[in-house]
């Protein structure tokens, strides 16, 4: 759709951004309040660019999974992990969104109300204005463009580069490898994640955990192929290359920063609704659109949704500790065995730890026993300097 195609029209609801978090919410909406106007502007020519979103069966309920069932391409009953010292096979389903499935989706859902190729330089929660000065109007906005600039908050980083390539011969996998640790840790956490689309096709992605944001492709990339050549896989056509750098909590004051923001109403990984340490953003923006979708009032939308993510913040204080554990007292070259460790827990722990649904008991057997960082250096972790 042109940049032109819905100005002044006034919608209830004008979402900025046609990222993972806005489709969703605007997907769930155009199912259970069809009687909202509900439009995108995205500054792409495209929505949900160039990503592949996964998530664990235990981290929705079975009514959330069938309301986003449209969107998922890749499913599997279960996935592996690797470790120098130990590996398993967790019989966890896991599904795979691809960007390209979910932009067919949203744009079904909202036929002519998406615009493309329409840059945001500013939002107000009822107006948006575009980069050649033209001014779309709502009774609210919603804006969902991803991350930005978090002097509020302490983050670590998970960065990665991915490649869907097609071999030459049959590979052989028929489940994720969601970690395999035994590569070169060059320096930090480091994993290889692999996902099997059918028998010739891959997505390998050279995944680190790294206290900076900068992202060198060309390293990551040349990762992902040594790990092909290691494997045994001769990569015959690479077919499209993806990338990201998603946020890992360590601290901070979460209402510091959604005022920072002004009174406009956020989403997703902007609004700080992310798993504090894996980054993945979906079951949050899943859940936020299914409360949206119960509960909208046009006006109170902004409100809303930072009491949601003040509330998800305090409750997650404990993914935070751990994660402060992971990068301010395990030596770098010796973090994956935090994880090696984790992977050796019960599997419900283990769903649940994915989910954000810890319970006490949890927490207590992930604490207890002998860490896997030294003990002067995990106590210097126990408190959270930000504020909830």
């Amino acid at each position: 759709m042109q940049a032109d195609a819905f100005d002044d029209l006034g919608p209830d609801l004008l979402l900025v951004g046609g990222g993972l978090a806005n489709g969703l919410l605007a997907l769930r909406l155009s199912q259970v309040r069809p009687d909202l106007d509900v439009r995108i502007v995205e500054g792409a020519d495209r929505l949900g660019g160039v990503h592949t979103w996964s998530f664990f069966d235990a981290d929705l309920t079975e009514a959330q999974q069938a309301w986003i069932a449209p969107l998922i391409v890749h499913r599997w009953l279960a996935y592996h992990v690797r470790f120098p010292q130990f590996e398993r096979r967790l019989s966890t389903g896991y599904r795979s969104v691809t960007a390209e499935r979910f932009a067919q989706v949203v744009q079904a859902a909202l036929p002519e109300r998406i615009m493309l190729n329409a840059p945001v330089v500013s939002v107000s929660p009822r107006e948006a204005v575009l980069t050649d000065g033209r001014r779309l109007r709502a009774r609210a906005v919603i804006d969902g463009r991803g991350p930005t600039a978090t002097p509020d908050l302490a983050l670590g980083f998970q960065k990665f580069v991915g490649l869907e390539v097609r071999l030459a011969q049959p590979h052989g996998l028929t489940e994720p490898i969601v970690m395999d640790a035994c590569v070169d840790q060059a320096g930090g956490y480091r994993f290889l994640y692999t996902l099997p689309f059918d028998e010739r096709t891959l997505l390998i992605e050279d995944t680190r955990y790294t206290d900076g944001a900068d992202l060198d492709r060309e390293v990551f990339r040349q990762g992902v192929l040594d790990y092909a050549a290691q494997q045994g896989w001769l990569i015959e056509t690479i077919l499209r290359e993806e990338d990201g750098v998603l946020p890992v909590a360590l601290d901070g004051d979460i209402t510091a920063h959604l005022k920072r923001h002004g009174p406009v109403a956020l989403s997703g990984l902007r609004a700080g609704l992310f798993h504090p340490t894996t980054g993945y953003s979906l079951p949050d923006a899943v859940r936020l659109a299914d409360h949206l979708a119960k509960s909208l009032r046009v006006d109170d939308v902004a409100g809303d949704i930072r009491r949601r993510a003040r509330d998800v913040w305090a409750e997650r204080g404990f993914y935070r500790l751990l994660n402060r554990m992971l990068f301010r007292a395990a030596k770098p070259q010796e973090r994956y065995k935090v994880l090696e460790r984790f992977y050796r827990l019960p599997q419900p722990l283990i769903e649940r730890f994915y989910a954000a649904g810890s319970t006490l008991g949890d927490k207590a057997r992930i604490l207890s026993g002998k860490p896997p960082v030294p003990v002067g250096a995990a106590l210097t972790c126990l408190i959270e300097k930000g504020r909830a």
